[in-house]
């Protein structure tokens, strides 16, 4: 049973760019994926590197490698009992700074209207 509830990031046209994302790599990195947001579920603000760490102004990034293929998931705290995933990206060296700012603009408009921006799956 999680501890955090999870919920992905819901966009004013209705898409869930977080299982658009998802639904577009292949199997074992979807697999590993879900496992890691399984893990962030369980341990919420507790979860640390190597598989998660933050990277500023309240976004946070989950880290899975795959095939030396680095994927990151983008996700924000609501409150203490809610993690919010963003999107998710495949990054070379470094989370570019506009997915970071993309996710900063996406919790300000989720924390004025988090029901809008709700999408749960898991």
């Amino acid at each position: 049973m999680p501890r955090i509830k999870l919920i992905f990031y819901r966009a004013a046209d209705e898409t869930v760019p977080m299982l658009d994302w998802l639904d577009g790599l292949i199997t074992k990195a979807q697999d590993k994926c879900r496992i890691r947001l399984e893990r962030l579920g369980e341990l919420g603000h507790e979860l640390r590197r190597p598989e998660a760490d933050y990277l500023r102004d309240d976004v946070y990034e989950l880290r899975v490698s795959h095939l030396g293929i680095n994927y990151r998931m983008l996700y924000f705290f609501h409150g203490t009992t809610a993690v919010v995933i963003s999107h998710g990206l495949v990054k070379e060296r470094v989370v570019p700074p506009s997915e970071i700012a993309l996710a900063i603009r996406r919790r300000k408009k989720f924390l004025q209207d988090p029901k809008r921006h709700t999408y749960e799956e898991m």
